[in-house]
C-alpha cells in the first residue's frame, strides 16, 4: 500500500473507532433507561444486568460499523480537503480517485467484520442473552412483577427448543413455579399435549422440569385422546428461554443463524407460503455488512465532490448523513417485514441509492 493510501487510513480509522464507541455508549444510554435502572431498582442482581447489557454489545457493533465507517470517512477526508491535503496530493500527481482504494478496502475489511460478527456472534449472544434474562427471572421474581401477589392473572411464558409454550402464573421466591400450563406447538394445527400442574421447579443446569399435582391430555384432531393424573413427573425440556417483557416471544428472523434461515424459506417456498419477515432478513444478512462498501463508496465520491466544489462538509452534514441512511434502510425494512415490499428491494433499496448517489456525484464532479 503506498504512503498516500496509508495516510488516508490513519485519518479515518480513528475517527471509526470513535464512532463506534460513541454508539456504544449510546446503547448504554438507552438501557440505563429503559432496563438497566428499572431492573435494578427491582433487586435485580447487577451482575447478570450487566451480562445481559454487554451481550447487547455485538449486535450494535455489527449494526454501527456501516454507518460508522461513513460518518470517519466523511470527517476524515473532509479534514483533508480543508487543510488543502487533498490540493497537495494533486499537485504531486496522485489522482483524486486514489482516495477510493483505501476507503473501498477499510469497507471491503468492515464488511467482512460486520458479516462475521451478525453471523458468529451475535446469534450466540441473543441465545445467552435469553438464559441470562431467564436467570434474572428465577433469580427475583419481582423484576416482572410475579412476586406471589397475582397481578391481575399476570403470567410469564417459557419457551424450548421443541417449541413448547409454558406459561407459568407465579414465580414464587427461590424458583418455585406455580400454576403451570406446557402446550407442544403445532404450527398450524391444535396442540397435541397439554400438560398442566400446580406447582414445579426448573433445576439449573440439568434441562428437567419437576411437576407436582398435575394432569396430562395428549389429542388427535383436536379431540382428547388420553387423560392422565400425575402427583409427580420429570419433563424434559431444551434451552428453556424468558423474556422480561413476559411476552415469551419466539426468536426474530433476522437473529436467526443464516443457514437455519435458508432452511426455513426453502421450505416456505416449496409450500408457497408468504412470510415477507423471513425472506427480508434473509436478504437483510448480506444486505447489511453490504452497506460498508456501499457508504465508503458514497462518502469517497461525495469528498470527490466537495472537493472539485469548493465545499467543505463538517460534522452537522457527517451526522445528517448517516441518520438519512438509517431512516431510509429503517423504512424499507418495516416495509419488507410487512410484505409491503418485495424482499430484494426491500433489504438492498438503501444501499442501491448510496451507490447511485455516488455515481451521480462522481458524475456531477468529473463535468467540473
Amino acid at each position: 500500500m503506498k504512503r498516500f493510501e496509508r495516510y488516508v487510513l490513519d485519518e479515518i480509522l480513528p475517527l471509526l473507532f470513535g464512532a463506534l464507541a460513541v454508539v456504544i455508549l449510546l446503547l448504554l444510554l438507552t438501557l440505563l433507561q429503559s432496563v438497566i435502572a428499572p431492573l435494578l431498582a427491582k433487586g435485580a442482581n447487577p451482575v447478570l444486568v450487566a451480562r445481559a447489557v454487554a451481550l447487547n454489545i455485538p449486535e450494535a457493533t455489527a449494526t454501527a460499523l456501516p454507518i460508522a465507517l461513513m460518518f470517519a470517512t466523511l470527517l476524515g477526508l473532509s479534514r483533508l480537503s480543508a487543510d488543502s491535503e487533498i490540493k497537495g496530493a494533486l499537485a504531486s500527481g496522485i489522482p483524486a480517485t486514489r482516495l477510493f482504494r483505501p476507503v473501498l478496502l477499510l469497507g471491503l475489511a468492515v464488511t467482512v467484520l460486520a458479516f462475521a460478527l451478525g453471523e458468529g456472534v451475535v446469534p450466540r449472544a441473543k441465545v445467552e442473552d435469553r438464559k441470562v434474562k431467564q436467570q434474572i427471572v428465577f433469580d427475583n421474581p419481582r423484576v416482572i412483577g410475579l412476586d406471589g401477589q397475582g397481578q391481575n392473572g399476570q403470567s410469564v411464558v417459557l419457551r424450548d427448543a421443541l417449541n413448547r409454550a409454558i406459561s407459568v402464573g407465579k414465580i414464587l421466591p427461590g424458583g418455585e413455579l406455580r400454576d403451570l400450563r406446557i402446550v407442544a406447538m403445532q404450527p398450524g394445527l391444535p396442540p397435541r399435549e397439554v400438560i398442566t400442574a400446580q406447582s414445579g421447579r426448573l433445576k439449573p443446569g440439568s434441562n428437567v422440569l419437576e411437576l407436582q399435582a398435575g394432569q396430562r391430555i395428549t389429542y388427535q384432531d383436536g379431540r382428547p385422546l388420553t387423560i392422565l393424573s400425575f402427583e409427580r413427573g420429570s419433563l424434559p425440556v431444551q434451552d428453556v428461554q424468558a423474556d422480561l417483557d413476559t411476552t415469551g416471544g419466539a426468536v426474530k428472523a433476522i437473529d436467526t443463524p443464516l443457514l437455519e434461515l435458508l432452511t426455513r424459506t426453502r421450505a416456505y417456498r416449496q409450500q408457497g407460503v408468504q412470510a415477507p419477515a423471513d425472506f427480508t432478513a434473509l436478504h437483510l444478512k448480506f444486505a447489511l455488512p453490504l452497506a460498508a462498501l456501499a457508504l465508503a463508496f458514497f462518502a469517497a465520491a461525495l469528498a470527490v465532490f466537495s472537493f472539485r466544489t469548493g465545499r467543505n462538509l463538517g460534522l452537522v452534514w457527517a451526522l445528517l448523513l448517516s441518520f438519512a441512511y438509517y431512516a431510509t434502510g429503517s423504512v424499507f425494512r418495516v416495509m419488507g417485514e410487512k410484505g409491503a415490499l418485495a424482499a430484494v428491494p426491500a433489504a438492498y433499496a438503501a444501499d442501491a441509492i448510496a451507490v447511485v448517489a455516488a455515481v451521480g456525484l462522481l458524475w456531477m464532479a468529473r463535468r467540473r
